[in-house]
């Protein structure tokens, strides 16, 4: 029948595994978070009213605050990723600007999500708290942290990439093996790389180090979350 051959085909099967993961959920969230984002700020550009602009403008406000009260509890997370770095074994060869810019990163993250999640009884409007708007502003500043090292261990990653290349005898079936490794390895840094600079734009928008208009960082946020999307559901394949 039909039926059972869209239910028990594999793309539901798997649909179903990325679900289940927080990753999973949250990215898709994320996704509409930011493009609906974009579309308020595309809406009020174009001389939208203001019945039109309230929905987008309402579910952006509320999928963040749904996503604020997911992240609560995960900056132990980073934490413990941020020692398992540091205490990286030494009988693996580590380089030292991926392994300092790993645990940057970590703890950044870490920061940011602890200072997010002190803010989180305020966006409730539980119990208001003068300091909230001080302490956004310093998980936006940790944030921007993380990214930022995340940048800088990507490009490192595909400088030492394009040197391992060049070391390459492609004349020589080893050699070949190893090309086909560098270039998915320099595929999956390069999507990474774009994803960060385009998350970069959230906190330094916020924090006013740039310019950044709504729509800007809409769109922007749109792209990342889709990567995210496009990466945790490979992991779930």
């Amino acid at each position: 029948m039909v039926a059972d051959a869209v239910v028990y085909h594999p793309t539901v099967s798997h649909y179903l595994k990325f679900v289940a993961t927080t990753t999973g959920r949250d990215k898709l969230l994320r996704t509409v978070q930011y493009f609906a984002r974009f579309y308020a700020w595309y809406l009020l550009r174009t001389n939208g009213t203001r019945s039109e602009v309230a929905p987008w403008d309402g579910l952006k406000k509320q999928l963040g605050l749904a996503r604020k009260l997911l992240r609560v509890g995960k900056n132990v997370e980073h934490f413990k990723a941020a020692a398992i770095a540091a205490d990286a074994s030494a009988s693996k060869v580590v380089d030292p600007v991926l392994r300092y810019t790993a645990v940057g990163r970590q703890l950044g993250y870490a920061a940011y999500l602890t200072f997010d999640s002190a803010t989180v009884l305020d966006s409730l409007g539980v119990r208001k708290w003068e300091g909230a708007k001080r302490a956004q502003r310093e998980a936006y500043r940790f944030w921007a942290i993380g990214i930022l090292c995340s940048v800088v261990a990507q490009t490192y990653t595909l400088y030492r990439l394009r040197e391992r290349e060049a070391k390459v005898d492609k004349k020589e079936g080893e050699g070949v093996v190893e090309s086909k490794r560098i270039a998915l390895e320099r595929a999956a840094s390069q999507l990474q790389l774009v994803s960060d600079l385009c998350d970069l734009t959230a906190p330094t928008a916020a924090l006013g180090w740039i310019g950044f208009d709504d729509g800007f960082v809409g769109l922007a946020g749109t792209v990342s979350s889709l990567i995210g999307v496009y990466s945790q559901w490979k992991k779930t394949a």
